[in-house]
């Protein structure tokens, strides 16, 4: 059974050394396309575009006109399909209501998406690559069950948002088609050497003990001209993470312009030294859980998550694994707050008097308290101030009451504790593995800079 429903948790089980290893190439390419490699000058440099420096401009732009609907390579792209994905967003969010100034830069960034996925459908089509409806049929339906309905239910769902099952499966067309293009043209074509895999390896072994830190971005494109209202933009955006009705990841998505978009802002795990100097010096300073920022860096500014920090293949005590019981009191409907203190009061002498997780169930029937059981759960995967209380407990107590009147108030015993066993090295085909996917993410992006480059698009 899971606990999840009653405590968040942000779930990351997934072979953290092997992670970890790759979020460090990872974070090398950012830091090395982000850092600054000329001296500064009196006119940028601009790659041979020769724009002079006393420049003049012949017209305007007025970056409050917005053009809804594009043809791009004779594809039409039409306002309907604007609206329905941008439903599709917000309800797969959760989201029920944006600011106009969010709403327009949410529609903006959703019109950009669909004439990259409208791009990679037709790239895939020039390589003979073609996805057929059962096929889209099927990702369907695993995409309904994720949400807990049959297509036909998800299907209503999406109508009453204001979207169509239409918008979801050319999504899903688009995604399919554009991993079977990498598949077919580029990951033929990348190699790793054993050279190069042994030499990762010894500059992971030689980091070991140093501090790496998993972290989420936004990053905001700017420059002399933009500068000020991108910095207010980001300012805004830091003000709508921090009322928390939104996760981090929402806004990664919808609004980020690096690459990492595509995973909700995820850069994994890194190390202070492979960031840029400026965000360096913010990560060492923040803890866990904190967003940062705006930072400037060059190109623009950047918006940091710090979800998790730890030490380079070292062991931590937060990844035991626990045995643990819950017990949860809900109060019922029209519980004033005296009452629902008062309750809670007696919960917490209660679960004090624990002696050991055989004495939970004799405790929840005095108390009419649910049980539910996890042996399954780590240290990390709790909030951050139910990890310090767990670091600090001993087999057979109970945490302090938390909750709330509306959810309920809840108490962890603690049954049993599996210590962490000490860091090792990834091995040398998680290590290939990892790169040779960096590399295919990395020519993705590159073939994508060239489709759009190459593009006829029409907005209209």
């Amino acid at each position: 059974m899971r606990i999840t429903n009653t405590v968040k948790q942000d779930i990351r089980n997934k072979d953290r050394f092997f992670r970890g290893a790759a979020a460090m190439m990872l974070a090398a390419v950012a830091a090395g396309a982000m850092a600054q490699t000329v001296a500064d000058q009196t006119v940028p440099e601009t790659g041979g575009l020769n724009i002079p420096s006393n420049l003049q401009l012949f017209g305007k732009l007025d970056p409050n006109v917005r053009k809804p609907t594009a043809i791009v390579n004779d594809t039409v792209l039409t306002g309907t399909d604007l609206d329905q994905r941008m439903a599709l967003a917000m309800a797969l969010n959760n989201v029920t209501k944006l600011s106009p100034e969010d709403r327009d830069r949410l529609r903006m960034q959703i019109l950009r998406q669909l004439i990259d996925e409208t791009l990679q459908i037709q790239e895939a089509k020039t390589a003979e690559i073609t996805v057929t409806a059962p096929e889209i049929d099927q990702a369907y339906a695993r995409f309904s069950q994720q949400f807990g309905k049959t297509p036909k239910q998800m299907s209503a769902f999406l109508r009453e948002a204001g979207s169509s099952d239409r918008s979801m499966r050319r999504q899903i067309e688009g995604e399919l088609a554009w991993a079977r293009y990498l598949r077919k043209r580029v990951e033929p074509f990348v190699n790793v050497g054993d050279e190069e895999v042994n030499a990762i390896r010894a500059r992971l072994e030689a980091a070991k003990g140093t501090e790496e830190y998993n972290l989420k971005e936004i990053f905001l494109s700017a420059n002399e001209a933009t500068q000020q209202q991108v910095f207010a933009n980001a300012r805004q955006i830091i003000a709508e993470i921090q009322k928390g009705q939104q996760p981090f990841e929402y806004f990664a998505r919808s609004f980020s312009e690096a690459s990492t978009r595509a995973v909700n802002g995820d850069l994994g795990w890194v190390r202070g030294a492979q960031l840029p100097p400026e965000l360096q010096a913010a990560v060492q300073s923040m803890q866990v859980g904190q967003v940062a920022g705006p930072i400037q860096i060059p190109g623009g500014f950047s918006i940091l998550y710090l979800t998790d920090k730890r030490q380079v293949l070292t062991a931590d005590p937060r990844d035991s694994r626990l045995s643990l019981k819950q017990l949860t009191i809900k109060f019922p409907a029209g519980t004033t707050q005296a009452q629902a203190t008062a309750r809670a009061a007696d919960f917490a002498k209660a679960t004090q008097a624990i002696r050991g997780c055989g004495d939970v169930q004799r405790v929840a029937t005095t108390l009419k308290a649910e049980v539910v059981d996890n042996d399954q759960v780590t240290i990390r995967q709790l909030p951050a101030p139910l990890q310090e209380i767990l670091l600090k407990m001993q087999i057979g107590q109970a945490t302090p009451p938390f909750g709330s009147p509306e959810q309920g108030v809840r108490s962890l015993v603690l049954c049993d504790r599996e210590e962490p066993r000490s860091g090792n090295l990834p091995t040398s085909d998680q290590i290939q593995n990892q790169v040779e996917q960096q590399r295919v993410n990395l020519r993705a992006n590159q073939k994508m800079r060239d489709l759009r480059r190459d593009a006829v698009i029409e907005y209209r």
